[in-house]
């Protein structure tokens, strides 16, 4: 009796220790994860290859006296054509600004060829490398350029751009984590029907949140991974989305053996033993998949990568540590008002999954093929996906600085409003002046600063900003200056760098991706069949929510272009967070076959206890995702509107549909090369169906264990005398 009282209070304390750990940790890691947004870098040079032209460029004028340049571009515009007191307005404010802050010269008007628009570049190196000053250079400007009475005053260029990007990413974090956390709050309380249980994952699940931002801020100091805004919203979303699916199989799984065992110590670890494979796999292949982003040429993905898969990590750990510890720890009464009662059976009700399983098992064939042909056309879609988008149409909301830009672009054609930059060694700066002049394309070159051996040489191209024109004769200096060791920037130089930089990596990471998430399969379901099925099914899902993306993109949603990162990521998220559901559902495939199911009743099972908790976490994740199409950035609404509508796609036709009618259709070639392929079928009655019992089967029929058993010792097993066996 006393050893048992020992092994009790044991089990009681170890709830306790847990939580007490996750409560020490969090203390310790809540300085570091408020320094999280500190670390965000939003610059174009933080998200382009190293290796490019471009990123040369940007690196070499941090280093040129005074710091980065802070560019601008003052448009003053009236339809129908300034007046005189519009010119004596626009030299005024001019001369207040120059009065106000260091320029690099007095800045000089140019009207257009109709009148109705003066343009003044405006460069200071007063701000200097500091993001904070800069912005403060910007605003201070915009608070003296007014306009009035039919006048139009505004502030672009890259370092008014730069500036309005910085207020949309400084307040992404809190907005994404706001929304999130709502839309996964009524989602639960919606799911598990009780006042308390959803408060739970949910208080986790922000454990989970602190402790990734401050794992993300570690990678940064120590090994200078590159944060960006867009990485840090990713991994915000991959943790409360990703957690709170984990949350939800490891409650369901609880839930049910609440009823097998007395006391909750021991139903939370049976649950945590029943699917805590599938969830460890799960969480594997998001991990997995991300750190193929390590292989990405983008600075940017190539972030992305680790910081993800830190937020995976994080969630995984809470809800398999910190999550029971509570659920122990409050008992059944957690579930109020649904309390399961030991010893008690579920309320008998017909599930929907059950019934979608029969219906496509009844033609089984038909439902695959059909699936199949339906995932194809809406793939084709991808057909209609519009080109790069512009970095003036990457907002939902169009700030002043683009509209500044437009403006330029259309009242003055001749000549582009942004330069070029190129960077050539301090003794050639003249004979790469003379060079790219005789460029085809080419306007206007203006020398600039020099220092540090380079000289920053400004090229205004004929043609307007990131347009197919501008593209050939950026192209055209880079192969006429590369020979005197020149280098080619700017801008519209980094949006190319950019979209060569996506082209590359997804030569190079869909591949990895595909085999890092194969290898994690094969492991857990000890198959080559079925994680071939899953990768297809997977794969299949993304074609067809990229084509989705499509149809949609510009006819629905007016968005002139496609972000170049999107075919990527999109690819590794739905890939990885896909085949998540594959796990739940196989793996609880592969225990009930195990178990001596045939094969269309072990997948009908599997589909009926594991349907309703993959629909849920299904539902969760892509309204998470979902999140990012309320924020003000293109690239960031069309990567969460695949990524939700891919889920969606996964969760209710692919897994419930195509997955089972193809296990069906395979039997227990599904399993193969396992011994679960070589294991014969159960022999069948007068009737077709299945002899479950021992005594129907006889004697000498062996149980599938005992088959099992048999391969393992080395032996065949036999088929019962009298019956036709199957494999």
């Amino acid at each position: 009796m006393g050893a048992v009282r020992t092994r009790t209070g044991r089990k009681r304390a170890v709830p306790w220790v847990v939580v007490g750990l996750w409560l020490a940790a969090l203390v310790l890691v809540g300085p570091l994860a408020g320094k999280f947004a500190d670390i965000q870098q939003n610059r174009a040079v933080d998200y382009l290859p190293d290796s490019a032209d471009s990123t040369q460029v940007a690196r070499i004028q941090d280093e040129l006296p005074g710091g980065e340049a802070t560019d601008l571009v003052l448009v003053y515009h009236r339809d129908g054509g300034l007046t005189d007191a519009d010119r004596r307005t626009a030299d005024q404010q001019i001369t207040e600004v120059s009065g106000a802050y260091d320029l690099a010269g007095q800045p000089k008007g140019i009207p257009s060829k109709d009148g109705s628009t003066l343009m003044y570049p405006v460069s200071s190196t007063q701000p200097g490398q500091d993001e904070e000053a800069r912005d403060a250079f910007v605003d201070g400007v915009r608070d003296i350029v007014e306009g009035g009475g039919g006048l139009s005053a505004e502030v672009g260029g890259p370092g008014a751009l730069g500036t309005d990007m910085n207020k949309v990413f400084g307040t992404l974090d809190a907005t994404l984590l706001l929304a999130t956390l709502g839309v996964v709050t009524v989602l639960l309380i919606l799911i598990y029907r009780s006042p308390f249980l959803w408060l739970v994952p949910l208080a986790v699940a922000g454990v989970a949140a602190a402790v990734s931002m401050a794992a993300g801020y570690g990678l940064h100091e120590l090994f200078d991974v590159t944060v960006t805004g867009q990485s840090g919203g990713v991994m915000t979303v991959l943790v409360l989305g990703a957690g709170t699916d984990y949350a939800l199989l490891i409650v369901s799984r609880y839930r049910e053996e609440l009823r097998r065992h007395e006391r909750p110590y021991d139903a939370m670890r049976a649950a945590l033993r029943g699917c805590g494979p599938a969830v460890l796999a799960s969480s594997g292949t998001v991990a997995a998949g991300l750190l193929c982003l390590l292989a990405a040429d983008l600075n940017s993905s190539r972030g992305m990568g680790p910081v993800g898969m830190v937020g995976v990590l994080a969630a995984l750990v809470a809800m398999t540590t910190l999550l029971p510890a509570v659920l122990v720890l409050l008992g059944r009464r957690v579930f109020w008002p649904l309390i399961p009662a030991f010893g008690s059976e579920p309320k008998a009700r017909r599930s929907l999954f059950a019934a979608m399983g029969t219906s496509a098992t009844r033609r089984p064939a038909t439902v695959l093929v059909g699936g199949a042909a339906l995932l194809g056309a809406l793939a084709l879609g991808t057909l209609n996906l519009s080109g790069s988008l512009k970095q003036e149409d990457s907002f939902t909301e169009r700030p002043e600085s683009i509209t500044a830009m437009r403006t330029l672009a259309q009242e003055y054609p001749e000549r582009s409003s942004r330069p070029v930059t190129v960077i050539a060694p301090e003794g050639r700066a003249a004979a790469v002046v003379e060079r790219a002049r005789t460029t085809e394309g080419v306007a206007e070159v203006a020398s600039g600063r020099s220092g540090s051996g380079w000289t920053e040489i400004a090229v205004f191209t004929t043609a307007a900003p990131e347009t197919p024109a501008e593209t050939r004769t950026i192209e055209a200096l880079r192969a006429g200056l590369d020979p005197v060791g020149a280098y080619v920037g700017g801008p519209s130089a980094q949006q190319i760098d950019l979209a060569d930089s996506e082209s590359r990596d997804r030569k190079v990471i869909v591949p990895l991706v595909l085999a890092a998430v194969f290898v994690i399969l094969v492991g857990l379901l000890r198959s080559l069949v079925a994680p071939l099925l899953l990768l297809a099914a997977v794969v299949a899902v993304w074609g067809a929510a990229l084509g989705i993306g499509g149809l949609v993109f510009e006819p629905v949603f007016g968005f002139a272009g496609t972000d170049p990162g999107l075919g990527l990521l999109s690819f590794v998220f739905l890939v990885a967070l896909g085949v998540d559901y594959g796990i739940f559902l196989m793996h609880r495939m592969r225990e009930e076959s195990v178990r001596g199911a045939e094969p269309e009743t072990a997948a009908l099972t599997a589909l009926r206890t594991t349907g309703g908790v993959i629909a849920s976490a299904g539902v969760v994740l892509a309204a998470t995702f979902a999140v990012l199409t309320t924020l003000p950035m293109v690239g960031l609404v069309e990567l969460g509107f695949v990524i939700a509508v891919g889920v969606l796609l996964d969760t209710f036709l692919v897994r419930t549909y195509l997955v089972t009618t193809a296990s069906v259709l395979l039997k227990r070639r599904v399993w193969w090369p396992g011994r679960l392929s070589h294991v014969p079928e159960l022999p069948v009655d007068a009737e077709g169906g299945a002899l479950r019992s021992p005594a129907e089967r006889g004697a000498a029929a062996p149980t599938l264990p005992q088959a099992l058993g048999s391969a393992r010792a080395g032996g065949t097993p036999t088929a019962p005398s009298g019956t036709h066996a199957r494999s």
